[in-house]
């Protein structure tokens, strides 16, 4: 049986926007927690030969941020700014008596010399590190929507092919290859049929379904929740069946969280109605899933982990441990690295030993695959060893013949999907639908965000056709995929940092609405000032050079099909 361990690498565009808490600091905090270590790691484990063929998704805005001069700027600036906490912390302790910790300001300053190192070592090119291990055929690397847009609430098909296109060229761009594979933007899917999400919503009859964008895209598969392939119940945000009656421990070992008529073991050709391509399906696995995302009963919220929550500042040191379930922040325990290693490895034998009894499940039959697929950043920054706990869940497998470590391209070519199915409309969201990002707090940006799209789209063709004019419609099309970005509304949704998520939002519909009006001004008198406010706005949201020819294909796409 083969095992497909899928991450999703996403933040949304923050350079030059700020630093702390919400800006650059945000992408470098992903950098050090979890993009250099889990590098460090691949190549470690590239060195002494032991296969860990991960399916890594990098979304295009991601990507393009990554690869960035100015994210280069900032991470060393990052690093002289932890470096510097380091040095300043043990005046700080002792003076408040907390000298036992001071052994602590030690590993962290070890620990971030050494991932400086790992960064100079990848010429600083995080992306070109990816690339080579995929040249190297030790992972393959999948897109996504270029901005992490939610697609199946989009008002217009261009957008959605917009959002395609962009992605896979810059996917071409930066990783030299077409992806075969895409991760749905949190695997929101919908099939053919009528559309009206709201009440106030336009109307665009019927509506193509998602599967039917990536196959015309010339993608291969995607990614889906068990629950919308009635192969199981939805996890839920926090890793928890959304069902009553079920348990779920690394302590027991008989519960396995039931499904529905289909085997989550199997992918399925989902077959657009009026397309001569086809794409497949991969499902996730709930049962190896929860294990890890669980935010109770999985390997994470362990007592020798590192503490999230608890940070020392000034400086922003985490020290303390996890220390047991409900422990109060100030009963948290210092952190123990030698013991939270032991553990990682306990972890690890435990999951393929999970993954063992899996594939004696009579479900799984010859030939299937388990599909574990997670966010990249919970690996590193929410649970600090979770890095570790993967390189070394790939050495336990070495002793698991019968389980076979593959991507889900490699798996696709040798062994093409045999069934087909409908899917279900949902998310891997809060209730496995679109309710966190559609709701009473949310829907103002919808009907922001469509009359946006409309304009847009009314003004394309013409702005296409005016030398003068394309480069203000192509920073137009920057900021229209910005605002659509899925983080907006999911930010406002948790109620978290509301207020930024909102800004941020409005700043890029405004700035796309002016560039729209400076287009459509009579006589193109508002060229001009369009002109200067687009290379404004280019300096600031300065990605995806090459977003016309995507535009002209998502137009090209929409009379191809008129």
């Amino acid at each position: 049986m083969d095992f497909v361990l899928t991450l999703h690498s996403h933040l949304p565009y923050v350079l030059n926007h700020g630093r702390w808490p919400h800006g650059s600091d945000w992408l470098c905090e992903a950098a050090i927690d979890t993009y250099l270590p889990l590098l460090e790691r691949l190549n470690e484990l590239a060195a002494e030969g032991t296969a860990a063929p991960v399916t890594i998704g990098v979304t295009p805005v991601l990507a393009s941020q990554l690869a960035s001069p100015v994210f280069v700027h900032e991470l060393e600036a990052y690093f002289e700014q932890r470096l510097t906490s380091c040095d300043e912390a043990p005046v700080s302790l002792r003076s408040t008596g907390d000298s036992g910790l001071l052994h602590l300001v030690d590993y962290w300053r070890s620990r971030l010399l050494r991932l400086r190192e790992v960064f100079h070592r990848l010429d600083r090119n995080i992306p070109g590190a990816l690339r080579r291990l995929e040249a190297a055929d030790r992972l393959e690397i999948i897109s996504s929507a270029a901005t992490h847009g939610f697609l199946p609430l989009l008002a217009r098909d261009e957008s959605i092919r917009l959002q395609l296109a962009v992605g896979r060229g810059e996917h071409r761009r930066l990783f030299g290859r077409s992806p075969v594979g895409c991760w749905l933007p949190e695997c929101a899917y919908r099939s053919r049929g009528e559309w009206n999400p709201m009440p106030g919503a336009p109307y665009s009859g019927i509506r193509r379904g998602i599967e039917e964008h990536l196959a015309d895209a010339g993608y291969q598969y995607f990614f889906t929740d068990a629950h919308m392939a009635q192969a199981g119940l939805p996890v839920g945000a926090s890793g928890e069946l959304l069902a009553p009656g079920h348990e779920f421990s690394h302590e027991r070992h008989d519960l396995v969280p039931s499904r529905g008529p289909h085997s989550p073991y199997r992918p399925y050709r989902v077959a657009p109605v009026r397309s001569t391509g086809t794409v497949t399906a991969f499902v996730r696995d709930p049962l190896s899933s929860l294990q890890v995302w669980s935010r109770h009963q999985g390997y994470p919220g362990d007592e020798w982990y590192l503490e999230f929550h608890k940070i020392r500042w000034p400086g922003g040191l985490k020290l303390w441990r996890v220390s047991g379930p409900g422990t109060d922040l100030g009963e948290k325990q210092p952190y123990d690295p030698a013991q939270a290693m032991d553990r990682v490895s306990a972890h690890a034998a435990h999951f393929a030993w999970l993954l063992s009894e899996i594939s004696r499940d009579p479900a799984a039959g010859r030939g299937g695959c388990v599909v574990a697929p997670f966010d990249t950043e919970l690996f590193g920054h929410w649970w600090y060893e979770g890095p570790d706990f993967l390189a070394a869940v790939f050495r336990e497998l070495r002793q698991r013949p019968a389980l076979h470590p593959s991507t889900a391209g490699q798996y696709l070519a040798a062994s093409p999907a045999r069934s087909s199915l409908r899917l279900g409309q949902g998310s891997w969201g809060a209730n496995g639908d679109f309710s966190m990002w559609l709701n009473e707090a949310t829907a103002w940006t919808w009907r922001r965000l469509w009359p946006l799209e409309q304009a847009f789209w009314d003004a394309a063709p013409a702005g296409l056709a005016n030398p003068a004019a394309r480069p203000v419609l192509a920073q137009a099309a920057r900021e229209l995929l910005l605002a659509q970005s899925s983080d907006w509304q999911f930010i406002i949704s948790t109620g978290a940092v509301a207020d930024y998520a909102e800004r941020r939002f409005l700043q890029h519909c405004e700035d796309a609405e002016r560039l729209i009006t400076a287009l459509t001004a009579p006589d193109g008198s508002g060229l001009e000032e369009g002109r200067n406010r687009g290379e404004a706005l280019a300096r600031r949201d300065d990605l995806f050079p090459d977003i016309l020819a995507s535009v002209e294909q998502a137009l090209s796409g929409s009379r191809a099909l008129a």
